[in-house]
């Protein structure tokens, strides 16, 4: 029997130009007959940005404390944002996946594992355009871009890891309960608002602050910050915890999947 490791690699080498065709396919086919094209992938984080931007700093006046790494509240919002982004966007959409494939499934011998794969690929090109837009912006409002970004494709990859993981749970409960959708979407408007993105971790009450600290977003979340908008090295105890929620939603994901897949032809 060969772990989620193993089984993620096999697929990934077998099933390239497959998932190659997936990826490329399910980018363009966001955009098929749109004017600004890609272009939408920059312009709705952007949107956001900007109503949130005005919403708590121009209306509310929300301050930064002086000890933030930045006082540029949009920066701030902005680079902490853009992970739960990309998880956010990989989860939802994973969820149903297979019953958007499902002509594939019951057809032909379709490797439907590799699915939440490729919608991840697909909402990181997106993500990387974003992320582009937050370093040209960081070069003119701040003058300067810090050098470790370089580290940032390592937590692109354990955000990968922690969303398909979580994506093959969702989208094989999915075949079975057509509730799991809307489940994921609910939980995922929780655990936003208890996710550091708005609010800082200091302000959270202390006898609650537990849910931030078990929050593997909240670690993305200010490493990002961190990568983007200082020099600071990464914490090492931070990565290993980060590195241990994802790997464990990968591998027990993996396993889920594989348990439920034997079935999604006779439900689909």
């Amino acid at each position: 029997m060969r772990i989620p490791g193993q089984f993620f690699l096999r697929n990934l080498i077998t099933h390239r130009t497959l998932l190659y065709q997936m990826v490329r396919r399910d980018f363009e086919s966001r955009f098929v007959g749109s004017v600004a094209g890609w272009l939408w992938g920059i312009i709705h984080p952007l949107v956001l940005l900007v109503s949130w931007t005005f919403v708590f700093q121009v209306c509310l006046r929300v301050p930064l404390p002086p000890g933030e790494i930045t006082q540029n509240y949009t920066m701030f919002l902005f680079c902490g944002y853009l992970p739960w982004l990309l998880f956010q966007e990989t989860l939802i959409r994973s969820s149903n996946c297979l019953l958007d494939h499902s002509n594939l499934i019951t057809k032909t011998v379709f490797p439907s594992e590799v699915i939440p794969i490729s919608i991840f690929l697909s909402a990181l090109l997106s993500h990387l355009m974003a992320l582009g837009m937050v370093i040209t912006a960081c070069l003119l409002w701040l003058g300067r871009v810090s050098a470790m970004v370089v580290v940032l494709p390592v937590y692109m990859a354990l955000i990968g890891l922690l969303a398909v993981g979580l994506g093959w749970i969702t989208s094989s409960l999915q075949v079975y309960l057509r509730d799991t959708a809307q489940v994921v979407t609910v939980t995922l408007t929780l655990w936003f608002w208890l996710t550091p993105i708005f609010i800082l971790e200091e302000q959270v009450p202390e006898n609650l602050r537990f849910l931030v600290q078990y929050n593997p977003m909240s670690y993305l979340v200010r490493a990002y910050r961190e990568r983007l908008l200082s020099y600071r090295f990464p914490d090492l105890e931070e990565f290993g915890i980060l590195a241990l929620y994802s790997f464990t939603a990968f591998m027990v994901g993996g396993l889920f999947f594989r348990h439920l897949k034997r079935g999604f032809a006779d439900v689909l």
